[in-house]
Order: C-alpha cells, then structure tokens, then sequence
C-alpha cells in the first residue's frame, strides 16, 4: 500500500499544530513517511506527552516515606508495612466511553487493571468515578446504562471487586461524559517491575492477545474536541476480552515469578508505540521492531496500523535471552500469543521495519522526553459572586429535593451490577463511605475512595481542588484508616483557552497544599484535557482517589447506628451555603463561593477521629447535602428514623468542611466529649437515631416515605427500573 500525500489537512487532522509540524521536519531533517507521522501524532498528542500540563504537574508533592515509586511508571507504588506494597492509579476513558459507552468504559476497566499488573501486583479492588449529563438529555440513559453495563462486564469476568466510587449528573457533560477508572493491587515489595529497558541486544517481546485495527489513533482522538462529526470517531474505540486479560495476568505473574522479565509496560494508549517508546527513553536506549513477528488478527494490516493500534490485553517485554524458552511455554500454557518482535539497540533510534521497507526511523529520544511543552496563558477564575438571598423552603423539601435527584439518590442500581465480594476480601461493599478490602492473609486492610465536587472547583479552582482532597482524607478517616497517598485523575476542558487553563492552574495549586499538608503525596494519575463538545466545556473535574491503611480489621469504623444512639456533629457549623448540593437541586442555583478548607483543622478533627474510633458506632464524613443528607443515608442503611433538633436550612443543609457525623451511645459521647475538650475540637449532639420518621425540628415525614424515594429514584431517572 502506498503511503497518502502528507498534506496540511492530512497533518492537522493528526492533531499536530503547524509549528509542531515544524519542530518535527527539523528533528529528522525530512518530511516524515506516513508512519512517523502517525508516531509522532501519538507521542505528542496531549493524552501521551502532557504537554499542557507537565509545568504544573511538577508542582504537585509526590514523594513521602512511605512512597516506592512516584509519578512516572504505569502506576503508584507505596509501603504498607510487612514487606507488602499496594499499587494503585486512576486514568479517564472519557471520550471513547462518550462515542460507544460499553467498551468505552470495559476498556477503561482493562487499561487501569494491566497498568497495576505491570507492575507485579495482582490486583484486589476497583472502583470507578462516572459523570453524566441531565437525566432528561436524550442521550443520558443510553450513556448510563452502556458505562455501568461495561464497567461491570469487564471487572465481573475479569474477577475483581468494585468496591466504590461516585456517580453524578450535571448539564455541562451532556456533550462529554466521564468514565474514571480506579484499580489497585498487591505485590512484595522487593518485587516490584518497571518499564525502563536495560541491556543491549535484549529481545522485545510482544505478550498477549493479537492486534487488530481496533483503537487505531484512539490517543489523538481522545486528545480532541467533540463536534459534529462524533461518529466517524467510533472505530477508534477500543474492544475489550476480559477473559484474555484474566489470562495474561497469570501469564504475566508467573513469568515475572520466573525471573525472565528485564522490563514490562502495557499496550495503552497509542499501543506499540508509546510502550516502546517510554521502555526505550527510560533505559537510554534505542528500539528496533520488525512488524512482520507482530501476532495480527486481520489481514494486510499496515505498519502505520501496526503502530497506532489499540487492541487491547497486550503487553510488550523487555526478556532475559536465556530464557526464552520457558516464557514461551508460560504464555503457550495460558493460551496467548509469545513472538520476539525486536530488540534493544545502544542508537538513539526508534526503527521500525515491515517487510524489507524501512518505515520510520526516528531519534527515540525526541518522541518522548522532548516532546513539546507548553507554558499555556491563562487567567485566575474570578472570585464568585455573594451568594445572595435563598428561596424558602422547608427541611423536609429540602431532604426530598436531595433524595430525589439521581446524583445523592440511592445508587444500588449501579453497584449491584458490580461485583463487589469476589476474592473473598471485601471488609465494606460500595453504599456508604470508603470501600474496604483485607490483605489477604494478614489482618490489616485498605481503604479506598474517589471524591471531587465539580461545582466548587468551577467557582472557587484552588479552594475546590483542595476540597476534593480534604474530602477523600475525610473519606478515609471515617472508616478508621490513616490516608496514605493519592491518585488523580485532572478532567478539564480546552487549555488553549485562558480561562480553562486558569480552572486546571487554581484546582493544582489547591490539590497540592492539600496533599502537602495532609501527608496524601500524589504517586500517579492522568490528565484529560479537550473534555469540549461544540466549544461548551465540562465542569472542571479533578478527580482525587486515595487509599488508606487500617492496621488491624478490629480498627475499622463500619457499624451502623443503633436505635436510641445520639448524633454528633464533628466540627464547627458555620452554615456555608454557598454552591450547596441544596440549592442546586431543589432550586437550579449555582452561586456564590465554595466553602473554605482549614487544612489544619481537617487534619487535626481526621485525627481525632481515628484516634477515638473506638467510642463510635458509625461515622460518616459531612460533605454535599451537609448534615441533612448525611443523617438520613445512615439512619435509613440501619432501618431507623431520626430526630434532628433544629430546622433551620442552613445548619441542616450548610456543607462547611472539616465535619464528621458520628453515631455513638450517651455513654461513648460522654467519653468524646471529654476527648474532645482535651483535643481542642468542636463536638455537639444534635439528635438522636430511631423510631419510624425523619424529623428535623417540627418538620416531619414518614421513613418509609423517604426510603422509598430514596431508593427508587435513581432508576425512575435514567428510565433504567
């Protein structure tokens, strides 16, 4: 076949900007042959070079004593005691989910999977962050219903638990959904495997299932706006096997068991080229392929196919030479393809052949470490407006509006598709609060949770990105388990445009004096940017995942209240109403500041906490929905009423920071109080658990009236009973 004219259409539609262009006939000192242009197109696209970000990215703290491996490998490693370590990463599949939401969010699943098992860890939990459009949005439902079909299809067969995340709804993501996939593993760690190659004259081997033309320039996609022409972009969507994945784990494992493996990385994003590619640059090393030894499922597929496809369950292997042959009888026995494809060189060159034609031959070097990056311009988000006069409503409205609307309605819809027990270690399913997961074999265990609030960082970037930590640390906090380290996952917008890039700049700044003051380093992540449909953005949405350790299972907070027991309120109530769940919801407004984060009292109430966890019965942390919202979840998960004592909106509703509900008997909050005063934090009771309504101050409703909305809402909305 012969390679296309390379006119300016055909480079622009790459997603290669003029200059750029130019930078690369000045690298290689020719026009590029189609397939170099289609590398180049992969390595500097925004989704695998991070040239719009990587100047802020530095800014974020990344290291800590109990960090192994920060930012920069396929995922985040971290000590947890006992030679043990947990590896961990969030990643968007945004667009792809957006154009076909089954496999969209199945292979979001599987790339998340093989990013942890790269490392050597086998994987023992999963959870996922997924924004929608209004539920009334023609193409809503159809997104929900695809996104969680896939999300569970793939984690189900795969044989991994979902044991948490978040779902919400918003008419800023009607045009551009997000599908954020969180996994975590374990593995020794003394046995830990990274991506740089090493040795020359090293075999690279190709690991897994066959290539196909599935996914081809998925990254460059994914590095786009939307418009008009979204269905021309379906077949660079991934398919996904989750029964050969769950192979090549065993396969991978075992033969890294073997003490064959010199360095592994996943086929994600842009496939053979970016593994390649980052093996080669982080071992100072060239790369020579020859595209005839690549296992194909499709006929006379090009090398420019080859390159840039996205097949998924692959992995490329740098391979001890001498033994060859026992890795080939591993992947052999696991049913799944073994072919040396090519080999380490000491030349700077990334040289791939098909055939006897020489189809790119590249400084390897300038693909990856100097790919471009940009100083974007960018405007601070203006402060936000007082928030002004609220409509009047009453409380028990209030809760209703809440419990009514699909982003806090009850969401078993969603994770009752997920299997959330398999493996045996599930400590706490997905419904309230962090989910939990034992080390196996031991009796310690790992809490995980994923938490932003997209509207605070639209009017408040630094104070918002801060809150989406604060709130994971809370998260975390609440079932009795010390915050280790975090993940991100950075939704925004077009960064070429100041005020997009003010948005990402601010959520930084804040995520990073929250990780810094909260010891929650950040060791790995993903930016999404382009997250555009026809020029309309989403809300900016820097996901925050994070783990935590409990050192022993009898240290976990994870009862529920019981009937007589008071409810304690945590933390000063300021009555911040200001970007409020309430107001959004019961009222379509969206005004005013978002609330303030005291990272130091965050701290020292977190701490307080776990440090008398054992005078509580249930604990929850206070954020969208404030004290109202949080109340009834739990009263309702124990089949209890609930008596608050006061009605006024914006103690019940307010959602200022640093707060936790705590259920607990007189007894134990006689206890608290007296911690408390020796603390030096704020503790109140402010009701008490049981009987058969919800009652805040001499407003009332039935429980099971409540419950019932509560429960069937989420279906109702998205049409999915």
């Amino acid at each position: 076949m012969t390679d296309p004219v390379l006119t300016d259409e055909l480079i622009a539609a790459h997603g290669l900007k003029p200059d750029e262009y130019a930078r690369i006939l000045e690298i290689i000192g020719r026009e590029p042959t189609f397939t170099e242009l289609g590398i180049f197109s992969a390595m500097w696209n925004e989704h695998c070079s991070y040239k719009s970000s990587k100047k802020w990215l530095r800014t974020l703290p990344t290291s800590g004593p109990q960090v192994i491996c920060g930012p920069g490998e396929n995922a985040g490693v971290v000590d947890i005691g006992d030679g043990q370590a947990v590896i961990f990463k969030m990643e968007s599949h945004n667009h792809p989910s957006y154009i076909e939401p089954y496999q969209g969010a199945a292979t979001g699943v599987g790339g998340i999977l093989r990013d942890v098992f790269t490392m050597g860890a086998r994987p023992i939990a999963a959870m996922n962050a997924l924004s929608f459009g209004e539920p009334s949005h023609p193409k809503t439902p159809h997104l929900v219903r695809g996104v969680v079909e896939g999300v569970g299809g793939y984690g189900n067969a795969f044989g991994v638990p979902t044991v948490g995340g978040e779902v919400r709804f918003h008419p800023a993501y009607n045009g551009n959904c997000l599908v954020n996939a969180f996994a975590a593993g374990l593995a020794d760690a003394d046995k830990i495997f990274y991506s740089a190659a090493s040795g020359v004259g090293m075999p690279v081997v190709y690991l897994g299932a066959k290539t196909g033309r599935d996914g081809v320039g998925g990254a460059t996609m994914a590095s786009a706006e939307f418009d008009d022409t979204i269905e021309e972009k379906r077949p660079t969507v991934q398919v996904g096997d989750p029964f050969t994945e769950k192979r090549l784990l065993e396969a991978c494992l075992e033969l890294m068991a073997s003490g064959a493996v010199v360095s592994i990385q996943d086929m994600g994003a842009a496939g053979l080229t970016c593994s390649a590619v980052e093996m080669g640059d982080k071992g100072g090393l060239g790369i020579k392929l020859q595209l005839d030894h690549v296992p194909q499922r499709e006929a006379a597929m090009t090398a420019y196919e080859m390159m840039l496809s996205e097949s998924q369950e692959r992995m490329l292997m740098v391979l001890k030479p001498s033994m060859e042959a026992e890795a080939r009888a591993i992947f052999e026995k696991w049913d799944l393809d073994f072919a040396i494809v090519g080999e380490t060189i000491p030349e700077d060159r990334f040289l791939i052949l098909h055939g006897n034609t020489i189809k790119a031959d590249i400084p390897l070097s300038k693909l990856s470490s100097s790919a471009p990056e940009y100083d974007r311009p960018w405007v601070e988000t203006p402060a936000a407006a007082e928030l002004g006069e609220i409509p009047e409503i009453t409380p028990m409205d209030g809760l209703r509006a809440l419990i009514a609307s699909p982003s806090y309605a009850h969401k078993a819809w969603v994770w009752e598709q997920y299997d959330s027990q398999v493996m045996a270690d599930t400590v706490r399913t997905p419904g309230l609060g962090a989910g939990i997961v034992r080390v196996h074999g031991t009796d310690k265990a790992l809490a995980f949770t994923s938490d932003v609030t997209p509207r605070y960082v639209r009017a408040n970037p630094v104070e918002g990105g801060k809150q989406a930590v604060a709130e994971a640390y809370r998260n975390l906090c609440a079932v009795g388990a010390r915050p280790l380290a975090s993940t991100d996952n950075l939704n925004f917008g077009n960064p070429e445009k100041p005020e997009i890039m003010g948005q990402f700049v601010g959520a930084i700044k804040g995520i990073g004096a929250a990780c810094e003051a909260l010891d929650m380093p950040i060791v790995s992540g993903n930016v999404s940017l382009y997250n555009e449909t026809d020029g309309r953005a989403i809300l900016p949405t820097p996901t925050i995942g994070a783990v935590g350790l409990i050192d022993h299972i009898d240290q976990i907070i994870g009862g529920l209240p019981e009937d007589g027991d008071l409810v304690v309120v945590l933390g000063e109530t300021q009555g911040h109403l200001g970007q409020s769940a309430l107001l959004a919801e019961a009222f379509g407004i969206e005004a005013g500041d978002a609330p303030a984060v005291d990272l130091d009292l965050e701290r020292r109430n977190g701490e307080f906490l776990r440090d008398n966890r054992d005078w509580l019965k249930a604990a929850s942390d206070l954020s969208d929905g404030g004290l109202a919202l949080a109340a009834f979840e739990m009263a309702e998960a124990a089949g209890l009423g609930l008596r608050l004592e006061t009605d006024e909106i914006a103690q019940l509703f307010g959602e200022d920071q640093a707060r936790y509900l705590l259920a607990c008997s007189f007894d134990q909050a006689e206890a608290l109080m007296v911690a408390a005063g020796q603390a030096g934090v704020t503790l109140a009771v402010v009701g008490r658990f049981g009987g058969d309504s919800v009652q805040f101050g001499q407003d009332s409703a039935s429980l099971a009236e409540l419950s019932t909305l509560y429960r069937e809402s989420f279906a109702r909305a998205i049409g999915g009973a």
